[in-house]
């Protein structure tokens, strides 16, 4: 490997560290103070806040890492403007571009590392942080999960609990359905059954539905239950993808296929994590552009600036286009790719000339 390669990319992979480490310090402080009002009436020791907030961390850092690689390629290049680095090396021969290059290609290939060992990482831990949060949670009564076999739901209300089992989701109806009702001792009291159930509500409508008691069985028109359930309730029930591996969203995605379950939430996601390391090389560039730009501008804090305006607007941009595509109003592929390809149009337009700076 050449002797400015390995520096280049030492540099740079130092630069990372240094934003990460401070970024992820201040998530941490941030997460500490929440969680520290959540336990503030539970008997932990005084250590178990920032244990949580270690776990739940990884995961809220994980939508900054455009911002840390645009602040990394920032601190980069001011490491090098300030030692005249950039001037060595252009009196060597080497040009801009091929400095570009070297930066955005170690980007691109830790973005394919975060998104395959930090992510998953990241998913396990978060899974336990919801886990902890779970059991000192007073919502720890009810349950709702997607298996192969349909949807299951446990329902605690007025000191009955009800396990509920639908084959499938169409719409705000659940299609054949078993509910088993037991008492506080878990003595079963009545099981119903039915074809379809309106959920809009938390007043559920169970039509035609038939009642076993014992050895008897009756068939009713309509009969209505409470739950703490409804639809709105189930969908958010599964949003928290976050805590899920790659593999873990594909098998949801499936279990959610056969249940006619929406699959909108989990597409998205999966295409915002393969499109993760595309997107962070697009702003190592936007960032190596504006770094070029104003290079002769004494004042860093006005260099920083100018890189953290254009993160907001481009991170304003993507959530209207993923807000686009959740509710259908543009394809799926598009809300996701369009941001990076405005992106790139404006990238490309400034690389041109950028030796010339």
């Amino acid at each position: 490997m050449k002797t400015y390669l390995k520096f280049l990319i030492n540099i740079y992979l130092k630069s990372f560290l240094t934003i990460f480490s401070i970024i992820f310090s201040l998530v941490i402080i941030l997460n500490v103070l929440s969680e520290v009002e959540f336990f503030k009436d539970e008997n932990v020791n005084s250590f178990f806040p920032f244990y949580v907030s270690l776990l739940n961390s990884s995961d809220l850092i994980f939508e900054m890492y455009p911002f840390i690689f645009l602040l990394t390629t920032q601190y980069f290049f001011i490491n090098l403007f300030n030692e005249n680095q950039i001037q060595i090396f252009k009196y060597s021969g080497l040009k801009n571009s091929k400095i570009l290059t070297i930066i955005s290609s170690t980007c691109f290939i830790l973005g394919i590392l975060i998104i395959t060992l930090f992510y998953s990482l990241s998913s396990n831990l978060k899974n336990i942080y919801l886990e902890i949060k779970n059991n000192y949670s007073t919502d720890n009564k009810y349950l709702a999960v997607i298996t192969n076999n349909g949807l299951w739901m446990k329902d605690f209300i007025n000191e009955e609990i009800r396990i509920i089992n639908a084959s499938r989701i169409d719409q705000n109806y659940l299609i054949d359905v078993l509910i088993s009702e037991f008492d506080k001792d878990f003595s079963l009291k009545r099981n119903i059954q039915s074809k379809k159930i309106d959920i809009k509500d938390k007043v559920w409508l169970i039509y035609d539905p038939k009642i076993y008691i014992n050895n008897n069985t009756e068939t009713k028109e309509l009969i209505k239950i409470k739950s703490n359930f409804d639809y709105q309730r189930i969908q958010n029930l599964f949003s928290n993808l976050s805590s899920l591996s790659l593999i873990e969203l594909i098998e949801l995605r499936n279990n959610y296929k056969q249940i006619n379950y929406s699959t909108t939430e989990i597409d998205l996601q999966l295409q915002k994590l393969v499109s993760f390391p595309l997107y962070f090389t697009l702003m190592t560039i936007l960032a190596s552009i504006i770094m070029f730009n104003t290079k002769h501008f004494k004042s860093i804090v006005l260099k920083i600036t100018i890189g953290l305006f254009f993160c907001v607007l481009i991170f304003y941009l993507n959530n209207f286009f993923y807000v686009l595509g959740d509710t259908g109003k543009i394809p799926l592929t598009a809300s996701v790719w369009a941001p990076l390809f405005i992106l790139l149009i404006i990238n490309t337009k400034f690389i041109l000339s950028i030796n010339e700076k």
